[in-house]
């Protein structure tokens, strides 16, 4: 064999090692997003979603969440940061409880406050640094028997699929506007807003708590357009999602984000 023949084989043989290495299918990009939690339950008359939760949605049958929700102990919640996020749950390691071959998917929407009174490996189950899921107990039931009470999960992040595009609620009152950011599809949630009159350019606004975004701007007898930007880097330009006799107390809807 010639030494160029030899050369173009090994160059040939690099360039599929390097071509597998890159490969979505390699075996180094497959399990590695799953990662270690507990989740618990709560009964269906408690009402800590009477007002969407921390995350402030308000009716969450009305705002597109249903029932299949969790709430996100400190180390997930990332004060507030995570509302609107998706992710898959599974029950795993225990075979008398969890029910096998099922996971669910659920919005992050509440926040499971820490409870210093008790240690972390004890009652207070939400406390830093457990990674904990508090889930209403018809989603539990589909990957455990309820009798498990706190249960070992794994859960990873997963695009959120909405119908319709984001929608806009804007409340407030005078020039202080107060607008929750809902129905996100992609990455779920919101890292950044801009909001834009017709007479006006882009003003950043700020997270006044979860998914509410505020700004103190006179806006009134203005369209208003929106600029979202989602934990994941991508942003949706909504123009004139508000018509120039938009009130308080109105949703709108504006561009989505693909899924």
């Amino acid at each position: 064999m010639s030494s160029t023949t030899l050369l173009l084989l090994v160059a040939f043989s690099n360039t599929i090692l390097v071509a597998l290495s890159h490969s979505p299918y390699s075996q180094s990009s497959t399990p590695s997003e799953w990662r270690s939690a507990r989740a618990t339950y709560y009964a269906a008359a408690d009402p800590r979603d009477a007002v969407g939760g921390a995350c402030g949605y308000g009716d969450l049958e009305k705002a597109g969440y249903g029932k299949a929700t969790a709430g996100m102990s400190t180390v997930l919640f990332e004060k507030g940061q995570i509302c609107g996020a998706c992710f898959e749950v599974k029950c795993v390691d225990d075979l008398r409880w969890c029910i096998p071959g099922t996971s669910i998917i659920v919005t992050a929407t509440n926040f499971c406050a820490p409870n210093y009174g008790f240690p972390a490996d004890g009652g207070g189950k939400c406390n830093p640094p457990n990674a904990h899921f508090v889930l209403p107990i018809e989603i539990f039931e589909k990957i455990a028997i309820w009798k498990a009470s706190n249960m070992p999960i794994q859960y990873r992040r997963i695009n959120c699929r909405k119908e319709g595009g984001i929608r806009f609620s804007i409340d407030g009152a005078g020039v202080f506007l107060s607008v929750l950011i809902h129905n996100v599809a992609g990455a779920g949630d919101i890292s950044a807003v801009k909001i834009k009159g017709s007479r006006t350019g882009w003003l950043p606004m700020n997270r006044n708590w979860g998914q509410n975004w505020h700004i103190n701007a006179d806006l009134k007898n203005q369209p208003i357009s929106f600029e979202v930007t989602s934990s994941d880097g991508l942003t949706v330009t909504s123009y004139n999602v508000a018509p120039k006799d938009w009130n308080f107390g109105q949703t709108f809807e504006g561009k989505q984000f693909q899924s």
